[in-house]
């Protein structure tokens, strides 16, 4: 079974593909994780897609709420850079983890999948708080 990264309700990022991800418009090759071709298959609607199936999924029994995840992060990011970090600043900075990482390596769709997945769930905390 091939292994994808996956972003749960929240936020976490998990490494094992269910069977019913396996059926994910997004494929990779099982040597390198990269896309296996450039394709139609990748297609903005297809990484939406995968992002949104990832994001909306109930990990919270295996990883706590969105929203409480993120606030935890916030809170041991703000006490080690001694700056108040708030749950959507983890949602931007993980997002640009991932841009980072397509810097090196953009035909790897995970990052692309994962950032989409990063921002919606930051959309969700930041209509929260108004």
């Amino acid at each position: 079974m091939q292994n994808i990264s996956s972003i749960g309700e929240n936020g976490s990022v998990g490494s094992t593909m269910r069977a019913e991800e396996a059926k994910s418009p997004v494929k990779k090759s099982q040597a390198s994780g990269d896309v296996s071709q450039r394709s139609s298959e990748v297609t903005r609607a297809n990484i939406l897609d995968t992002a949104k199936a990832y994001v909306t999924k109930d990990r919270a029994s295996d990883h706590g709420d969105m929203e409480n995840n993120f606030s935890t992060i916030a809170k041991y990011w703000t006490v080690h850079l001694d700056h108040e970090v708030k749950a959507t600043d983890v949602a931007v900075m993980m997002n640009l983890l991932k841009v980072a990482r397509i810097k090196s390596n953009p035909w790897h769709s995970d990052n692309w999948v994962d950032g989409a997945g990063y921002m919606a769930c930051g959309g969700e905390l930041a209509g929260r708080e108004t």
